[in-house]
């Protein structure tokens, strides 16, 4: 249309710069990051291994109450024994109920001058009680069956751990 006076307009190609490409994917694919999110649960007594270092034994009550806080719970036969409890638990996705995936007890056991005798970390080892410590596992006695029913209670007839709490 030469000399009519009428021009049109052609419509400019709109360019896809790359910062709004990977806005995009990022806006795009973000409701499936949160669906593969885990999330990790501590419960009880975490042990810290710089805290544990501050009771050797022949380390006094006070010293022990001072690093490792008030125990979970306490046992007075024999000597007394403080036991620090948790579990760690993980939920795979955020709608799923958590499955446990490690539980320990710290104990801490006392001579009969209220000093440290001796420190075991129990947890379950291929389904048994195991002491992560000395590497081994209790043999009989009053301290070993409480710590087989902490403990084995929390294997399911599966075979894998179940929850206390």
């Amino acid at each position: 249309m030469a000399g009519t006076g009428v021009e049109r307009s052609v419509p400019k190609k709109t360019r896809l710069t790359p910062a709004i490409a990977l806005s995009a994917a990022a806006l795009a694919l973000s409701p499936l990051a949160a669906c593969t999110t885990q999330e990790v649960l501590n419960q009880g007594y975490i042990v810290d291994p710089k805290s544990l270092e501050l009771v050797p034994p022949g380390s006094s009550k006070e010293q022990v109450l001072l690093a490792l806080g008030s125990p979970s719970t306490k046992a007075t036969f024999d000597n007394e024994v403080f036991y620090y409890i948790s579990q760690k638990r993980v939920r795979p996705v955020a709608f799923l109920q958590p499955h446990l995936v490690d539980q320990r007890v710290l104990a801490v056991y006392f001579n009969k001058d209220d000093r440290v005798e001796r420190i075991a970390d129990y947890g379950l080892k291929d389904g048994r009680v195991f002491d992560f410590i000395s590497r081994t596992t209790p043999t009989g006695g009053k301290d070993a069956s409480f710590l087989g029913q902490v403990l084995s209670d929390t294997v399911s007839d599966t075979g894998g751990p179940t929850s206390l709490f």
